[in-house]
């Protein structure tokens, strides 16, 4: 399976834990699928109520100027540790 592939099946096979990773787990999900399909963050930082809004936005923001590829590799990575503790 190429890179593309990969990386669509460990976005799925998240999606059927079990258990919940913590949260820090699932912002690094976040931050490296979103770098993964869009690229690097863009808009302003969510306000000082939205609370949930700035954690993505900052975690994202961590992983400017990683390529689309390589965040996609990452996220692969990430995906299947996670799948592996949490299955």
């Amino acid at each position: 399976m190429g890179i593309d592939q990969d990386f669509d099946k460990a976005a799925e096979d998240v999606k059927d834990l079990t258990k919940r990773p913590s949260d820090e787990e699932l912002l690094e999900l976040y931050a490296l699928f979103k770098q993964a399909t869009v690229g690097d963050v863009t808009g302003s930082r969510p306000g000082m109520l939205d609370l949930k809004g700035k954690a993505k936005f900052d975690k994202w923001s961590t992983k400017k100027g990683t390529s689309k590829e390589d965040a996609k590799k990452a996220y692969i990575a990430h995906a299947n540790t996670i799948i592996q503790k949490y299955k």
